[in-house]
């Protein structure tokens, strides 16, 4: 009796150790696209050991020609297909850096093979696109996240907790949220990004997708996944020179039961900008940077530094191997959530109707 408790213990203990060495190996990643301007999150990150790259699928070959791709991985994991690559690679997970109405052909190429994508956001151009999407992953029970910058930021978090857990400025009736730069052409994005973030099919709009999802992803996650009731958008082409074919500024109103968000997004910035402001009827919080922030409460403001997020919610890749490997559990409420960026599309879908129609659009609750 005691061999064989003695066995089963071996037993157990050698399951968890296989598990334990799996769960810390590199994650196997693939690279679907190379012509994103975000690529270089994946560049800054190729030697820190928690991912290797497996397969990178392009179907312009000049855009192989990437001095720390080249340097950093072997030239027989570029492919010209995404799907040669998927046959040939396996990764467990891709990253997509290809236009935002490629998502959805990324994603129906791998989540039938049963592999998680991470797009860049947002999640997609149109509604009907996302909620194909959100159909494939929900069949082939696989991970689909969306990766904004500023879902990494330590204030904005702070911003959350402050305003749902402490309720430090008590009822919120307003956020205002500003994103943006100067212009993507004026910041020196690449040829091959501009050519698809200034088309309005390959990217869906200027301004308004380009930066009013930061705004619309945000909104839904501090309002804990509540769709907003209406949505009023005004959208412009200050630029009509330099963007002639999509708005570059953005003004998004929703209206919550009792509480109104402005996504401000623009080209047109004089400088570049992620902030936003909330306020309550006991105070405002204004999250100024990714570090830096303030609190308005009894009549005095507050500096505040909040703490840097621990791993594996600081980073996308950590954030993404965590979830893939099981051990974090994804929430419907989350930044990266399949959840909030179905309704991310739908507002960004309504802003761009109600500026064409000139009318307030209502949302199906």
């Amino acid at each position: 009796m005691k061999s064989i408790k003695y066995l089963l213990l071996i037993l157990l203990v050698m399951a968890f150790s296989a598990a334990f060495a799996q769960d810390n190996k590199p994650l196997r990643l693939g690279i679907a696209g190379l012509s994103h301007g975000h690529l270089w999150e994946v560049l800054s990150r190729i030697d820190r050991g928690d991912f290797e790259i497996v397969g990178i699928a392009e179907g312009d070959p000049k855009l192989w020609e990437n001095k720390i791709l080249k340097e950093k991985v072997n030239k027989e994991l570029f492919f010209n297909d995404i799907t040669d690559m998927l046959e040939k690679a396996k990764p467990e997970a891709v990253i997509v850096y290809e236009s935002i109405n490629d998502h959805l052909r990324i994603i129906e190429a791998c989540a039938p093979r049963g592999i998680h994508v991470m797009v860049e956001k947002p999640l997609a151009t149109t509604v009907k696109q996302a909620k194909r999407i959100a159909e494939l992953a929900h069949k082939h029970k696989v991970l689909v996240l969306t990766n904004y910058e500023t879902t990494w930021y330590p204030t904005n978090h702070k911003a959350y907790d402050l305003l749902n857990n402490q309720k430090s400025i008590g009822n919120v009736f307003r956020m205002n949220i500003y994103d943006g730069h100067q212009g993507p052409k004026e910041i020196g994005c690449s040829p091959e990004f501009l050519e698809w973030l200034t088309d309005p099919v390959l990217n869906g709009g200027g301004a308004v997708i380009d930066f009013g999802c930061y705004g619309a992803n945000l909104s839904t996650w501090l309002m804990k996944g509540q769709k907003p009731l209406k949505v009023t958008a005004t959208l412009k082409q200050l630029k009509p020179d330099i963007y002639p074919k999509v708005d570059d500024d953005a003004t998004i109103v929703l209206e919550y039961p009792h509480a109104t968000t402005i996504i401000m997004a623009s080209w047109n910035w004089p400088a570049s900008r992620k902030d936003m402001h909330i306020y309550g009827k006991k105070g405002y919080i204004y999250q100024d940077t990714p570090s830096d922030m303030r609190i308005h409460t009894n009549g005095k403001e507050e500096r505040l530094k909040p703490e840097k997020l621990k791993e594996p919610y600081n980073d996308s890749f950590y954030y993404l191997k965590a979830a893939v490997r099981g051990e974090i559990e994804m929430k419907p409420t989350d930044l990266s959530s399949l959840e909030n960026n179905l309704i991310v599309v739908e507002i960004l879908e309504a802003a761009i109707k109600s500026h064409k129609t000139g009318k307030t659009i209502d949302i199906k609750q």
